[in-house]
């Protein structure tokens, strides 16, 4: 599946959170995510996150879909990362 990842958590484990979500998902702009992911890795990025994060203060919003193609992604200045993969 498809997801976008937000987060904001406080400024103590933001550093964490974000090492954290770059081994799942690509970087696009502070504290955002995207990319494509499987149940269970999305899973284990939450479990992950959850270990440190404080639930009364930090947040995490995912928008999931299908499949990126079902997505129109509009960029309007420099955009953070290229995530072209070529194989």
């Amino acid at each position: 599946m498809y997801v976008i990842l937000v987060y904001d958590f406080g400024e103590k484990r933001v550093a964490k959170m974000l090492k954290l979500c770059r081994k799942y998902l690509n970087w696009i702009q502070n504290s955002v995510f995207e990319g494509e992911i499987s149940e269970v890795r999305l899973h284990e990025l939450l479990i992950a996150a959850k270990k440190f994060m404080k639930e009364e203060s930090d947040s995490i919003i995912i928008f999931k879909g299908r499949d990126v193609k079902w997505t129109e992604k509009q960029v309007v200045g420099k955009e953070r990362r290229d995530i072209d993969i070529f194989l």
